[in-house]
């Protein structure tokens, strides 16, 4: 009795099958550099099988959970970069407009925004490309992801929004990268226009850039000012001066 009792109590709940053994983690950032904010709204609705594999998985991948009243369902925060993400769990074809209109609404609030969408059946997945089309949809913008299950989903989300952000810092590497080089392009071409004034070596011109700073700075300088804030002797400080004042000086023939 106590037996049927349990199963027909079963039987009476919804519920999700059995979470499937986690997979392996996908490639993480560095501890702590990855945060994940959950609608509220949307993790009400959810089984919390599925909640608690999303915790899990983030988790494993060194990933922080939030839970936020937020517009999308999730915002991924990984490198710098944010991602939004739309989450539907379920395909429903009697929903179809709300998810594109939404998607529509979304896509002009956040640059980076993608839509899972699970798919498990071929009637669903049927029906997903005919409401595509149908709400003409602009190819990419923003991208749908479509999936066979929401655990697929959830770890579609999770590497995206971490391959946007290694994207992004790569960028950054690199902009800094070319910013290292010009500024020691732009150090080589000053050094070389103050070495070439005669008597001037590779500590004295370091020495000007250092007190002075620019080369405009450097002509608009008195003998006094430089013998002020350089080590350089009277001398030097007066071809400095000279150099870039006296015509007769600049303007003949040099011969080291």
């Amino acid at each position: 009795m106590e037996r049927s009792s349990r199963s027909a109590h079963s039987a009476g709940r919804t519920s999700l099958p059995p979470p499937r053994p986690q997979p392996a983690p996908v490639p993480a950032p560095a501890p702590g550099r990855g945060v994940c904010m959950m609608s509220t709204s949307w993790r009400d609705k959810q089984h919390p099988n599925l909640v608690n594999f999303i915790a899990a998985f983030l988790s494993a991948n060194s990933y922080r959970l939030n839970f936020m009243s937020i517009s999308p369902d999730f915002i991924f925060n990984n490198g710098g970069l944010s991602v939004a993400f739309i989450f539907e769990t379920s395909w429903d074809c009697g929903n179809a407009a709300a998810v594109f209109s939404r998607a529509n609404t979304l896509k002009r609030q956040f640059k980076n925004l993608y839509v899972i969408v699970a798919v498990p059946t071929v009637e669903q997945i049927e029906s997903f490309n005919r409401s595509y089309f149908q709400y003409d949809m602009e190819l990419g913008c923003p991208t749908f992801v479509p999936v066979s299950d929401e655990e697929m989903g959830f770890e579609k989300m999770l590497k995206i929004a971490h391959a946007r952000g290694v994207c992004k810092q790569q960028d950054i590497t690199s902009t800094m990268r070319i910013e290292r080089e010009q500024a020691v392009q732009s150090m080589d071409a000053f050094l070389g226009v103050l070495t070439s004034i005669p008597g001037i070596d590779n500590h004295d011109a370091s020495m000007l850039a250092r007190a002075i700073g620019s080369i405009e700075a450097i002509t608009k300088a008195s003998k006094g000012f430089i013998l002020e804030n350089t080590d350089l002797s009277t001398d030097k400080a007066e071809t400095v001066v000279a150099f870039f004042r006296d015509p007769q000086y600049y303007l003949s023939p040099k011969i080291q």
